[in-house]
């Protein structure tokens, strides 16, 4: 097949799959998971049932998808905002803050909040995650803004518990509060 025809069949399996996801977390906030069917996805998309059965097997699978996604653009904000930083002390604080406000405003207690953050597909983002903190800790230890009597692994994952709080604190201004306590917890 030519080129353009591959990628305009790609670029049309991609809005597919985009549309179904969003229709999908639109209806399942609107009127609950339980009240979702494929049929109704595949309307509200303007595909046919059949498509969608190409693509997903379940309402759940589609959430996960779109879970998978909206993590996947947080991880990448967060690799943006450690990149746009010069020194690795500052990076380290740029990531925490910005995790923290991502924390923070998070949905709770959502029937799709529920159900996403739960499951397998969840391992390799937390591990993801937790590299990128563990290998900023190590980078800002080598140039002495961060302790070194505890391992980067530990540390890593003493800011992302410590910050996991920032999903129940009340205002950004808290949260910067919170990020600033974390980060004196790693100070020599």
């Amino acid at each position: 097949m030519p080129k353009l025809w591959n990628e305009t069949i790609d670029a049309h399996r991609r809005a597919v799959r985009d549309a179904t996801l969003e229709t999908t977390a639109a209806l399942v906030a609107e009127h609950g998971l339980a009240s979702v069917t494929m049929s109704q996805i595949a309307k509200e998309t303007g595909i046919g049932r059949a498509t969608l059965y190409k693509y997903f097997p379940d309402v759940e699978s589609i959430l996960v998808a779109w879970h998978e996604r909206h993590v996947g653009a947080h991880l990448e904000r967060l690799a943006h905002v450690r990149d746009q930083a010069d020194t690795p002390g500052e990076r380290l604080a740029a990531v925490l803050h910005a995790y923290a406000l991502i924390t923070h405003k998070r949905p709770r207690g959502s029937e799709i909040a529920a159900l996403v953050h739960r499951g397998e597909h969840l391992a390799p983002i937390q591990q993801h995650l937790t590299d990128l903190v563990r290998d900023l800790v190590t980078e800002a230890a080598e140039t002495g803004d961060v302790r070194t009597d505890v391992s980067a692994d530990e540390l890593a994952a003493y800011c992302l518990h410590a910050l996991a709080a920032a999903g129940g604190l009340p205002s950004e201004a808290a949260v910067h509060r919170l990020v600033e306590v974390t980060l004196s917890g790693l100070r020599p």
